[in-house]
């Protein structure tokens, strides 16, 4: 069966997919694909082939986050590095702040503090979240309920991992020189988790309050007819 000028059915929804990551300023979902296409086309094999066409291209078609997106190859990405914007350099304190949120989310700045051994500037942590590297989740069921932070799709989509679980292990880590081999037999790297529902420990982030049901204040010279101006001597 032909499309649109003749064009094979299946070669037609290959390039709406297609067309779909070029046009998008974000990673699509495969429900998000689906809806543009005709009715029972099943999305997942024309993604199955479009990131084998591009295998050997200068762009992928990659699933970050549980999702879709065209990215630039990962050895050509040094060359473009020198055209795009100087990206801000986290500090040594922010990138092990960011790391202990990774993986022991949803963790309070106290709980950070903890795993580090010194006191976390509030700085920091405005600079993660700035980034949306980092959110706020929610409130600790404890004393002074201090906020929970996480980390975000957009972390995700930035390091290039389909889900949190893609983070290396403790042997991942070893191997690549971030943790001492020597290191105390009992150390162990926490499974990664950024589960979005609340922690039975989490309560909700109180909402923002909202003014929209304040009574209206009447107009000056309305008080000021009802007898509200200045006292009379």
């Amino acid at each position: 069966m032909s499309g649109t000028d003749g064009v094979p059915e299946r070669d037609l929804n290959l390039r709406l997919v297609e067309a779909m990551l070029f046009a998008a300023g974000e990673p699509l979902d495969e429900a998000a694909l689906a809806a543009r296409l005709p009715e029972g086309v099943a999305v997942g094999p024309l993604l199955a082939r479009l990131s084998a066409d591009y295998a050997g291209r200068g762009v992928n078609v990659v699933r970050v986050a549980g999702k879709w997106m065209l990215r630039t190859a990962p050895d050509l990405g040094f060359l473009l590095a020198r055209d795009k914007p100087e990206p801000r350099r986290l500090s040594r304190a922010a990138l092990e702040t960011l790391a202990i949120i990774a993986y022991h989310q949803p963790v309070t700045r106290a709980e950070i503090e903890e795993i580090r051994g010194v006191s976390t500037n509030r700085g920091t942590l405005d600079v993660l979240l700035e980034s949306g590297w980092a959110r706020m989740r929610g409130r600790r069921r404890s004393p002074g309920r201090p906020v929970t932070y996480g980390t975000t799709e957009t972390f995700l989509v930035h390091f290039g991992l389909e889900s949190i679980q893609d983070l290396p292990g403790l042997d991942e880590l070893k191997g690549a020189g971030f943790v001492d081999a020597r290191v105390t037999a009992g150390l162990t790297v926490p499974l990664p988790s950024d589960e979005p529902t609340l922690a039975d420990d989490e309560d909700p982030l109180e909402p923002e309050l909202d003014f929209g049901f304040a009574p209206e204040l009447e107009p000056m010279d309305e008080v000021a007819e009802a007898g509200g101006g200045e006292d009379e001597a």
